[in-house]
């Protein structure tokens, strides 16, 4: 299907565009209203994310109701460690919960790699329902987490300020941390592949956790992991965003991928220096801004957009929109994108 709006697409490319494209991490979430009500309307998260057609009428709000120059499709990193066999709860203001952790290496024998179509069903049905209603308007978004995000939670069992059990395993059980994270990489790669036959344009890695392991751990069972999964994806373009990787930025300049994510923490003029010419770079607003007025939402948006001038960019927060976000202040986000330089 011919996309009426494909600027996302040849910026990732670093073709010549028009204007910046603009979308948001979580931007089909608790920010809209509308979102709210469907979700209301189920038990909760994971029942909203299981049920395809629901799926799709959030991940298609944002661009009815924010004008955002593409979808990325409603569902949740975790889905991978569910489809190989470590099933997980979503606690309300809690976050992800699994009952069950990897702790052993007869824990992995419980495991398998997951095929990504049958055992993820229900976002492959969302992809085709949301890509028919979408009709070509914007690009598609299809999303993994990374390896080392999700062998994280598959030891620690739930979020954490330190992972400190998953870090511990790096160090105490190198050999098995492998193992899993070969598996998960096995079963990511098997998934976004699923994704894109279903119909989403580009892909995108998430690796939420990226900072706090040191250097050479991040080297050694992270970066090898993403490298894969990148090698293995040549239909549609890539997007790597590492929240907190600062360290890694030279050697995520040599990924086989696209774009890379900058959170905004980092700085873009060094970061350009360091990632290089050759790869388009998302983001990075500080999504604290969105608290501000319109002027200063206004002029914080145009001080990122004047630091990227001239070079191959997608804009986007540094980091998810926070829930208590006021979805008027991202319409002046959003705009002022659009508008800049125009």
């Amino acid at each position: 299907m011919q996309l009426k709006n494909d600027l996302l697409i040849r910026a990732a490319k670093g073709e010549t565009v028009e204007r910046t494209p603009v979308w948001l991490m979580r931007q089909a979430g608790r920010i809209l209203p509308e979102y709210r009500a469907v979700r209301n309307s189920v038990s909760g998260f994971i029942e909203l994310a299981q049920t395809p057609e629901l799926a799709a009428e959030v991940t298609i709000q944002p661009v009815d109701l924010l004008g955002v120059d593409a979808a990325i499709i409603f569902s949740d990193i975790l889905v991978i460690p569910e489809a190989m066999g470590l099933p997980y709860e979503m606690v309300e203001k809690r976050g992800p919960w699994f009952p069950n952790v990897v702790s052993s290496a007869a824990d992995l024998l419980k495991l398998r790699i997951a095929d990504g179509v049958d055992d993820l069903s229900y976002v492959i049905e969302a992809i085709k329902i949301t890509k028919k209603a979408l009709n070509g308007r914007v690009p598609l978004i299809g999303f993994a987490g990374a390896p080392w995000t999700i062998f994280a939670y598959m030891i620690e069992g739930s979020g954490s300020k330190t992972f400190s059990k998953a870090r511990a395993m790096l160090y105490t059980e190198p050999e098995l941390s492998h193992q899993l994270l070969q598996m998960i990489t096995d079963s990511t790669i098997n998934y976004l592949k699923a994704q894109i036959a279903a119909g989403v344009n580009l892909i995108q890695l998430f690796d939420s956790w990226a900072g706090i392991l040191p250097p050479n751990h991040y080297d050694e069972f992270s970066l090898k992991y993403i490298s894969q999964i990148c090698d293995a994806i040549d239909e549609v373009p890539k997007t790597v965003f590492a929240k907190g990787a600062f360290f890694a930025r030279e050697q995520m300049g040599k990924l086989n991928c696209e774009t890379i994510g900058l959170d905004w923490n980092m700085g873009i003029a060094e970061s350009r220096r360091m990632i290089g010419e050759h790869k388009t770079l998302q983001g990075n607003l500080d999504p604290a801004a969105l608290y501000g007025t319109p002027k200063e939402v206004e002029a914080a948006t145009i001080l990122m957009l004047d630091q990227f001038k001239d070079s191959r960019h997608i804009a986007n927060l540094g980091h998810g929109v926070y829930p208590d976000i006021n979805p008027e202040m991202v319409k002046v986000f959003i705009e002022t994108v659009k508008n800049y330089n125009n």
